[in-house]
């Protein structure tokens, strides 16, 4: 079959398709964010929190909420990850996007294992470009990881590099391989390359980044390790924290995520978390589904 990603910079709605079949936040936008790390006075609200924040920020003194497997809405109980759509995401006040391409005639397909998300890299990339537009002082940080394929290193840079030229979103993307200020980043989706042939900041690079996914491991055995990073990142600052509180250990992953999302709420406004600053990015799954949770990490900046 033939995928056809016909998206561009100009404006179009996403492109559905039923898909390979093979194998299973809105939140609100008035909650407020205390001002801190060189912030000017004015609170910031969720759709555009990061404007409180000083240019000089850097990126990894942040907490910065996120998804896991941004674009799995569809699939079934084993296969959805998110409820809610990539712009929805955005406007929640969500900034990390975890995000799956097959690469499949020339173009990429957002996937979940075998299962098609009736959604295009071009789609993503639309949403992405139309918050920025309307929300400069934010920014997007994007993990890009090969899904459901097995090309080469090199043939996925060549698709991606005919997104970035032929289809001309290079402007969209910051692609340097340094950790950047938020200054750098305001208005551009910083790439978390997780493939050999990808520009951008290496994903998983030890110099760069600190990485919690324990995928494998049950809600019981998950809380504590998502609690020791969030304590890791404040008691040892200075790397890009990342702390997936998403896990797909033998239950569905709305069915973990409904035990840990409150679990890990109630720890970031205990007494002992409510101080946390700095905690890095925090994907999870199903973050709609627990009010309130965006806005707790959020205000974990400052």
């Amino acid at each position: 079959m033939v995928m056809i990603d016909s998206s561009t910079p100009a404006p179009q709605s996403g492109l559905g398709r039923r898909g390979f079949l093979a194998g299973a936040l809105a939140a609100s936008a008035t909650a407020l964010v205390g001002v801190g790390l060189g912030a000017s006075p004015a609170h910031a609200a969720t759709y555009d929190w990061m404007g409180g924040f000083a240019d000089s920020t850097p990126v990894q003194r942040l907490t910065i909420p996120g998804t896991h497997n941004a674009g799995a809405q569809v699939g079934g109980l084993y296969v959805a990850c998110q409820n809610t759509s990539i712009a929805d995401q955005l406007n929640s006040g969500i900034r990390f996007l975890d995000i799956r391409c097959r690469a499949i005639d020339g173009v990429f397909t957002i996937h979940h294992a075998a299962f098609y998300q009736n959604l295009n890299f071009g789609d993503v990339l639309i949403a992405c470009r139309n918050f920025l537009r309307a929300r400069p002082s934010e920014t997007v940080l994007m993990r890009v990881k090969q899904e459901y394929s097995s090309v080469s290193d090199t043939e996925f840079r060549r698709i991606f590099d005919t997104y970035l030229d032929d289809k001309g979103w290079r402007s969209l993307f910051r692609l340097d391989g340094g950790l950047p200020t938020l200054g750098q980043a305001r208005g551009r989706v910083v790439l978390l390359g997780d493939n050999g042939g990808l520009p951008g900041l290496r994903y998983g690079d030890g110099n760069l980044f600190d990485i919690q996914d324990d995928f494998q491991a049950l809600p019981v055995a998950k809380y504590p390790k998502i609690a020791a990073q969030f304590r890791k990142a404040v008691q040892q600052p200075g790397k890009l924290y990342i702390n997936y509180v998403s896990t797909a250990a033998y239950l569905p992953p709305r069915w973990n995520s409904d035990q840990l999302n409150p679990q890990v709420h109630s720890l970031l406004d205990s007494s002992e978390g409510n101080a946390w600053r700095g905690l890095g990015i925090v994907p999870l799954d199903f973050p709609a589904t627990r009010a309130g949770l965006v806005e707790s990490l959020i205000r974990h900046n400052g």
